[in-house]
Formats: C-alpha cells, sequence, structure tokens
C-alpha cells in the first residue's frame, strides 16, 4: 500500500550522484549522496562498447537504491533520474550529457535492467522546474518556467504540473539562443560549446560571467568574487549592471514568447539576491507589454530541487 505513496529520485551530476526518498506530500524520508564515479585514468579498454566509468555509475545507483529500500523496508519503490543530458526522441539514446560517458548509452534500459524496474528520466533542468512547480517557489502558479543559472544556463517548462517536453526534448533550452538586441557594450562574443557564437549561455552563466568580465575589464574574478568587489570595484559593479541588463533581456524574449506566470531561479547565480529586483525593475523596458505581471522568484529547494524534481516524475 505504501509502495505507490513513497517516491524515489536520483540526481546524477558530474560529482556527485544523489538519492532521495518522498512520501506524497513532499516529506523526505531518505537522503543520501556519493562521489560520481570518474573516468579511468591510463585504462586500455578491451571493447569499444565497455566504459567503466560508465559501468561503475550504473553500479553506484543500484548500490544507492538498495541501500535506500533497505533502509526504508520497501522495494521495487517508482524511481525517477535527472540526467545532465536528455534522451534522444529519435534513438532513445542519451544525447548533450556534461557526462559524456552517458551519450549514445542506452541509459534506460540498461538502468532499467540493472534495478529489475521501470523508471523515468528526464534532463536536469526539467527535473529543477518541476521540483520548484510541484511543491516549491512555483505551487501556486499554473505555468512555471525554471531556469538554472550555473556552470550552464537551462531551463524547464511546466504547466499544471506537468512538464513540456517538445518533439526534440529540447523544451527550456534558452540558453542556446543568441542574447537579444546585442550591442557594443556586449563585445566581444564569447565562442559556446554548441559551436556557434554569443549564446545567452556565455555570457549569463557562473564562468560565462566570469570570462566576459575578464574579456571587457581585464578582472581575473570568479562570479562570487565579483560580485564580493561591486561596492567598491567600479569595474565589477559595471560587469554586474551589464549582466542584470543582459538577463532581462534575455528572459523577456521568454515571456514575450511563452508568458509564464512565474520564473524561478536556480543554481549557484540564483544566490545572488539582487537580482530579482534589479533584472525585474529592467525587464519592463523589453516585454511586449503595457504591464508585465510574471514573477521572478528564488528558488525554495537549493540544490535538492533537481533530485525532488526526479522523485516526482512518477507522481
Amino acid at each position: 500500500m505504501m509502495h505507490s505513496k513513497t517516491y524515489l529520485g536520483i540526481d546524477l551530476g558530474g560529482t556527485k550522484i544523489e538519492i532521495v526518498a518522498l512520501d506524497e506530500f513532499g516529506s523526505q524520508l531518505y537522503q543520501a549522496r556519493i562521489v560520481t564515479p570518474q573516468p579511468a585514468i591510463n585504462i586500455i579498454h578491451t571493447s569499444e562498447d565497455y566504459n567503466p566509468q560508465y559501468t561503475n555509475i550504473l553500479n553506484c545507483i543500484k548500490e544507492l537504491v538498495d541501500d535506500c529500500e533497505a533502509q526504508l523496508n520497501l522495494t521495487n519503490l517508482p524511481l525517477g533520474i535527472g540526467i545532465p543530458g536528455a534522451l534522444s526522441q529519435q534513438t532513445g539514446l542519451v544525447k548533450n550529457a556534461n557526462t559524456v560517458c552517458l551519450i549514445g548509452k542506452d541509459f534506460v534500459n540498461d538502468l532499467s535492467s540493472v534495478l529489475k524496474r521501470t523508471i523515468k528520466i528526464e534532463n536536469d533542468a526539467n527535473c529543477f522546474a518541476l521540483s520548484e512547480a510541484v511543491d516549491g517557489a512555483g505551487k501556486h502558479y499554473k505555468s512555471v518556467f525554471g531556469v538554472i543559472l550555473g556552470t550552464g544556463v537551462g531551463g524547464g517548462w511546466v504547466i499544471n504540473n506537468k512538464l513540456h517536453i517538445g518533439p526534440n526534448a529540447i523544451s527550456g533550452e534558452w540558453g542556446h539562443n543568441p542574447l537579444p538586441w546585442p550591442s557594443a557594450l556586449d563585445e566581444p562574443q564569447q565562442r559556446c560549446y554548441c559551436g556557434k557564437q554569443g549564446c545567452i549561455e556565455t555570457y549569463l552563466s557562473g564562468p560565462g560571467f566570469s570570462t566576459q568580465t575578464q574579456l571587457q575589464f581585464n578582472l581575473d574574478l570568479s562570479c562570487p568574487e565579483i560580485m564580493q568587489q561591486t561596492s567598491r570595484n567600479e569595474l565589477a559593479k559595471k560587469s554586474y549592471h551589464l549582466y542584470t541588463d543582459r538577463l532581462a533581456r534575455s528572459l523577456s524574449t521568454v515571456i514575450n514568447i511563452m508568458d509564464p506566470e512565474v520564473i524561478i531561479l536556480g543554481g549557484g547565480v540564483s544566490n545572488i539576491d539582487s537580482l530579482y529586483e534589479d533584472v525585474t525593475s529592467l525587464w519592463h523596458k523589453y516585454i511586449f507589454s503595457d504591464t508585465v505581471n510574471t514573477k521572478l522568484l528564488k528558488n525554495t529547494f537549493g540544490d535538492s530541487s533537481g533530485v525532488r524534481g526526479a522523485a516526482w516524475l512518477n507522481k
């Protein structure tokens, strides 16, 4: 009886794998984290298909699930997993993953075989958005756009507590559009890992903000260091003001196209509390409306949003 009301979620990241068990009301019943297995060094593979890191990840996830279910005295719980990538709609294989050993793998079937159950897998930004929509900062809103501003820029789109994935599995990938209304103040443009130049991600991710500050103002500072110096360093202050305007421009295009009730920020950059007032004081200049009713809110669950959203994939 309890099985259908207890949900497991796993957040598979580049540095850690986290598991959580939630009851139907969102109360946490179990939580654990382990270090993500890293690529083996100086190991000659005996087969092109064999990758020790991939195999170790599968085994670690099984160990986490086994330990959790033993602790709860339950078996075969529904499981959702958030990954730093997506599943190809054409092949079902993993694509666009930061953890590169997953790319081209039949991760759903491989993990289902190991765990002997059906699992659901989604992009980690989608899991973040779902978590905040179900019982986080967006729980009182029908349409929620969840934004990741971290080492990259991602997003997820939730309507009535249901993820919108899209036919190409790229819904919410606003970070790989060009920065809107660019000017000389946005030069030079950085080249993005996707192969294009001037993507939103190259300006608004934590590393992108840091690199742009160095390129424009010759300040070799991390994102947190820039923020620490805005009160005493005019160049750091100017870089921050450029960042807020770029974020306002970029989110305005999301509002112009999707018109969500609320946008929720996650990732490390979301911890800059001044962003919420500074961005909303600017974005009306770019939004195609006489009034702006969309809210900009900070996430509720921090870096646990992803794993909670993975659990809610089966709700």
